[in-house]
C-alpha cells in the first residue's frame, strides 16, 4: 500500500446485525473470548499487489483452500489489545501503535508479509468505531480486539507464502480470572521457546506448545503455568500467556531479560516504567526456580504478579511443582506494591488518571 487512499476501509453492509436488545443481554456477562461484534476488518496481501482491498464488512467464515499453507507450515501471528469506555464518555485504546510494531516485528521473524504500522491502527480504529456499541461498561470490562495474519496461498512445500489475509476482529470481555490470587505450576518436563526460536514472536505455535504444560498445571490444581529455560531448566521465563515479576523485600521488582526467548510484553514494558517513575528499583536479570523457592520460604519474596492484556495485572498466592508447594506474600493477592501498580495502569488505560506517556489514544 503505497498510498493513503488504500488505507481507506471499505464498509460493506451487514446484511443480519445482532439486534440490541440481545446485545444488552450478552454484553451483561460476556466473560472471555466468547461473544463476538458484528463486523471484521479485512485486508488481503498477494505478492507484486502488496495490501489491498481494505474492508470492514460482516464477521463470518473464512474461506480457506485445504492447502492453505496457514494449515500446514503455521504460519500465524496475532496480536492481543483492548478498547476501553473512558471516563468522560470517549473510547480509548492503550498503546496501539506498540502493538503495531510488535505485529511487524513478528511477521518478519515468521517471514510473511509486514503490514505497515498506520494500515494496522487504521483496521482496528475503524473496527472499533463500527462496533462501538459493543463495548461494555464496568470496571473490568473491555473491548478485547485481536488483529491476526494468516498464510493463504494453497500449495504444498516448504516456503514462505506469497499470499496472506489480515483480519481484525473484536470480543467484548469481563476479567481474564476469576478475581484474587492465582496458583501457578512450574512446568519442568516441557519448556516453550529456546534461543533462536519463535519465542519473541507473538504466533499461534508459541501457545500450542504451552497447552499441555497448561493442562498439566489444571491437573494440580493450579490456574497457570510458569516456563523455565529451554538450555538448564532452571531459569524462570515467563507463564503459559503472559509475563511474571517478582517483588521482594527491599521492595524491589525482579522480572526476567528477554534475550529473545521471551515475548516483549506492552503490558510489562508499562509496568517497568511505571515501577521506575514511583521509585521502585527494577532489575531485568536471570532468576532461578530454586531461588524463587527459597525466597517464597524465607520470606524475601514478598508477592508476584502476571501482567498481561488480558490478565492486566493480576497476584499469583502460591507456586506449586514437583519439589512442593511455597505460598506467597499473603498468597490472597491483597499485596500493596501489585494492587498499586494494577491501579496506576488501569486509572491510565481507563482516563481516570493523567496520562504523561501518551500511551492512551482516543478512537471515538
Amino acid at each position: 500500500m503505497d498510498s493513503a487512499d488504500q488505507f481507506r476501509f471499505t464498509h460493506l453492509p451487514h446484511p443480519a446485525p445482532v439486534p440490541a436488545a440481545r446485545r444488552t443481554e450478552l454484553l451483561a456477562n460476556p466473560g472471555f473470548g466468547r461473544v463476538f461484534t458484528d463486523h471484521m476488518a479485512v485486508v488481503r496481501y498477494k505478492e507484486g499487489q502488496g495490501w489491498h482491498n481494505p474492508t470492514i464488512e460482516a464477521r463470518a467464515p473464512i474461506p480457506l483452500d485445504p492447502a492453505a499453507a496457514v494449515l500446514h507450515y503455521a504460519q500465524e501471528i496475532f496480536e492481543g489489545m483492548k478498547a476501553y469506555r473512558a471516563a468522560d464518555g470517549g473510547v480509548v485504546m492503550f498503546r496501539p501503535d506498540a502493538n503495531a510494531r510488535r505485529f511487524y516485528q513478528s511477521a518478519e521473524r515468521m517471514a510473511m508479509a509486514p503490514v505497515p504500522d498506520a494500515l494496522f491502527l487504521a483496521a482496528v480504529r475503524e473496527l472499533v468505531r463500527a462496533d462501538r456499541d459493543w463495548i461494555p461498561t464496568g470496571e473490568n470490562a473491555s473491548l478485547y480486539l485481536r488483529p491476526f495474519m494468516i498464510a493463504s496461498e494453497a500449495f504444498l512445500g516448504v516456503k514462505p507464502s506469497s499470499e496472506y489475509l489480515f483480519i481484525v476482529i473484536a470480543s467484548p470481555v469481563g476479567s481474564y480470572f476469576s478475581g484474587g490470587a492465582v496458583s501457578v505450576w512450574v512446568s519442568e518436563d516441557y519448556t516453550r521457546a529456546a534461543v533462536g526460536g519463535t519465542g519473541a514472536a507473538k504466533c499461534g505455535g508459541n501457545y500450542a506448545a504451552s497447552l499441555l504444560a497448561q493442562r498439566e498445571a489444571k491437573t494440580h490444581g493450579c490456574d497457570q503455568v510458569l516456563f523455565l529455560d529451554a538450555v538448564e531448566h532452571r531459569w524462570v521465563e515467563e507463564m503459559g500467556g503472559m509475563n511474571i515479576f517478582f517483588v521482594l523485600d527491599d521492595g524491589s521488582l525482579v522480572t526476567p531479560p528477554l534475550g529473545g526467548t521471551i515475548l516483549p510484553g506492552i503490558t510489562r514494558d508499562a509496568i517497568l516504567t511505571l515501577a521506575r517513575d514511583r521509585g521502585l528499583t527494577v532489575r531485568e536479570e536471570p532468576y532461578s526456580i530454586d531461588q524463587c523457592y527459597a525466597d517464597a520460604a524465607s520470606g524475601r519474596l514478598k508477592e508476584a504478579f502476571a501482567c498481561g492484556t488480558a490478565a492486566v495485572v493480576t497476584p499469583i498466592g502460591r507456586l506449586c511443582g514437583h519439589r512442593g508447594e511455597v505460598v506467597i506474600g499473603s498468597g490472597n493477592g491483597a499485596d500493596p506494591v501489585t494492587e498499586s501498580l494494577r491501579g496506576a495502569l488501569i486509572g491510565i488505560q481507563r482516563g481516570q488518571n493523567p496520562d504523561p506517556y501518551g500511551w492512551v489514544q482516543h478512537v471515538a
